[in-house]
């Protein structure tokens, strides 16, 4: 497992009985995670005085209950990159952290290359993969069907000073845009992707990851220029393991392109017990 062990500003206090304990630059929220399946003992005494707690709904979804005041956002810092942080009524607050490892990474093989590099980054949220590109100076084309999701990656540039980097910003369904730019003709030298476990269609479909997810990477692998530099994909989908990401990407890329896939979970350290615990499974191939 890659660990995001290099944060300053956010901290995995605890993690018990279904839920995450965690300071965002000072600010202390508990959240739920349902991979927390063990009931450790809450011993660290924020887990009483913690700023909000959000509380899951039986009828879906939840609400937060702010015990303390706080700010409407707030932002914290990652290596230069900074993120605005508002806590949402889906128990997130616009970043994940374990990402740290996978923007570290797009930025050293960026660095590395000696070359320019244009990345394409779909399902790029509120932006932290296109910051890291950015960064290293590559151009992004950042991809979200969200028009707010798109805005509030603009805004964490702006607080990046990254507004001036080459970064196109498309609010679009990922698919058709991936199938218009193939039509165009235009192609990237790496492609970043972290689609959700559900999705819906242009039209409304329904959509698992799981039965949709080789016809979209090989739809991708269309934009791919002769010369790539890396195909990134992320999943938080518990029924697609690493090996089953590193396989998919290997079967596509490598007869092609030659190169090679490694795979891994990423996560985050749990400070009261030292342990990591699991955020996701990512898989790189890299020429």
């Amino acid at each position: 497992m890659r660990t995001a062990d290099r944060w300053i500003d956010y901290r995995l206090i605890d993690a018990s009985d279904g839920m995450r304990l965690e300071s965002w630059a000072g600010k202390t929220l508990a959240r739920p995670d349902p991979q927390i399946i063990w009931k450790t003992p809450k011993e660290n005494p924020l887990w009483g005085s913690c700023d909000a707690i959000y509380h899951r709904s039986d009828r879906g979804g939840g609400m937060w209950e702010f015990r303390k005041k706080l700010p409407e956002s707030w932002k914290i810092s990652y290596d230069g990159l900074t993120f605005i942080i508002r806590p949402t009524g889906f128990k997130h607050t616009g970043l994940f952290p374990e990402q740290a490892v996978n923007w570290d990474l797009a930025r050293k093989l960026i660095k590395s290359s000696g070359r320019q590099v244009s990345v394409l980054n779909l399902f790029a949220y509120t932006g932290g993969a296109t910051l890291a590109c950015a960064e290293a100076g590559a151009s992004v084309c950042h991809v979200d069907a969200s028009k707010g999701m798109v805005q509030w990656a603009r805004d964490n540039a702006a607080a990046s000073g990254l507004s001036d980097r080459p970064i196109r910003w498309i609010v679009d369904d990922c698919r058709k845009f991936v199938e218009r730019e193939i039509r165009r003709g235009r192609f990237y030298d790496a492609i970043i992707m972290d689609p959700p476990s559900y999705g819906r269609g242009p039209s409304g479909e329904v959509w698992k990851l799981e039965d949709s997810i080789y016809e979209l990477l090989e739809l991708c692998a269309g934009v791919l220029s002769e010369n790539p530099l890396f195909f990134l994909l992320n999943s938080y989908t518990a029924g697609l393991s690493p090996s089953v990401m590193s396989y998919m990407l290997g079967a596509l890329l490598m007869p092609r392109f030659g190169g090679s896939v490694s795979a891994d979970e990423i996560g985050l350290l749990v400070e009261e017990k030292r342990m990591s615990l699991p955020a996701g499974s990512t898989a790189v191939w890299t020429a």
